[in-house]
């Protein structure tokens, strides 16, 4: 995620921009996008997306005029939004989330003037936070995280210089331990997403150069593998369309396979690219059907994959499209 007020994981309404596919939307291509049940909170930016027993949590983010602190649970099977505990820190944007051990995880991000390094737990089953040990590493915004085997790790981001560093938290000890960096660039603004039990982090941006990388992180082996480039550099016929370079974009995964949307590389980017990881290949698919946008957040539940949130020509949205990855492309849907 980016700080909010450079140009940078709901719908305002102007005209019918929000109920128009993409005009750029082929049909040479595998997948459909159908419009869910609008994020019920302000359109924002920058916000979080965290999973936990079959439902999504999003919230803080950044609306345009003010960072935010609320805190919403969907439910893919009532399509259903629910407001819930207010995040207790300070307002913020560009932060980051991850669930382990039953609970939720948020902290880093900006609040405008100030990186942050605090972290705060969130129980659904008490609908309560409490404030847990400090970030092991420098305030940052711009981070990754995700959690994997119970425990949490944050990865990356920019606290005045581009990073790298990686970090495990374990919620038993309340404790955060460096661990072995990714190999490659330093970056800010990337995306992850979690197949089995690996991690794979990919794109964003360091010192102005879209990064081209994508790593697999194994906890079980505590070890880093670079896997393919995800653009056109071999002189085989497999990358020969690669195009995912990209910042600020929105990753998740679906049924073992990884997927990548949205972002920007120079402009917006609504292209969507499918991950095999056991041929370590890439395959597009149906574009984002949605407006363009940076800065938005997904997510995964039970087998389904959402993109919401984000932003587009200084608007914010709050629209929620659901991905049918094995789907045809239906524009009339």
């Amino acid at each position: 995620m980016a700080k909010s007020n450079y140009v940078w994981l709901l719908l305002v309404v102007i005209s019918t921009a929000g109920c128009t596919k993409d005009t750029t939307t082929t049909t040479d291509t595998i997948g459909n996008w159908i419009r869910r049940s609008d994020f019920e909170g302000v359109g924002r930016s920058e916000a979080i997306a965290v999973t936990l027993d079959g439902k999504a949590y999003v919230g803080l983010g950044y609306d345009g005029a003010t960072r935010l602190t609320d805190f919403w649970e969907y439910d893919g099977t009532s399509d259903f939004w629910k407001k819930k505990a207010a995040f207790p820190g300070t307002a913020r944007s560009s932060a980051v989330g991850f669930s382990a051990n039953g609970k939720i995880y948020a902290g880093l991000g900006y609040d405008g003037v100030n990186s942050l390094n605090d972290f705060w737990e969130y129980d659904p089953a008490t609908d309560k936070w409490t404030r847990v040990a400090d970030f092991g590493g420098s305030a940052r915004y711009d981070a990754i995280a995700f959690g994997i085997n119970k425990k949490g790790y944050v990865c990356s981001g920019y606290d005045g210089n581009y990073l790298k560093d990686f970090w495990e938290y374990d919620p038993n000890s309340n404790t955060w331990t460096q661990k072995v960096s990714p190999g490659g660039s330093k970056r800010s603004a990337a995306a992850v997403f979690i197949l089995g039990e690996k991690a794979y982090l990919l794109t964003g941006t360091n010192n102005g150069s879209y990064l081209n990388d994508l790593w697999e992180f194994d906890p079980a082996l505590d070890k880093w593998t670079e896997k393919r480039k995800i653009s056109n550099v071999s002189d085989e016929d497999y990358d020969d369309d690669y195009s995912m370079t990209r910042s600020n974009a929105v990753a998740f995964e679906m049924n073992g396979k990884g997927y990548l949307t949205t972002g920007s590389v120079g402009g917006l980017s609504n292209t969507c690219w499918e991950y095999d990881p056991g041929a370590d290949i890439w395959t597009e698919k149906t574009s984002f059907e949605g407006v363009s946008r940076e800065g938005a957040v997904g997510f995964s539940i039970n087998g389904r994959g959402y993109v919401t949130t984000g932003r587009s020509a200084g608007l914010r949205l709050d629209d929620l499209l659901e991905f049918l990855p094995a789907i045809d492309y239906n524009e009339n849907d």
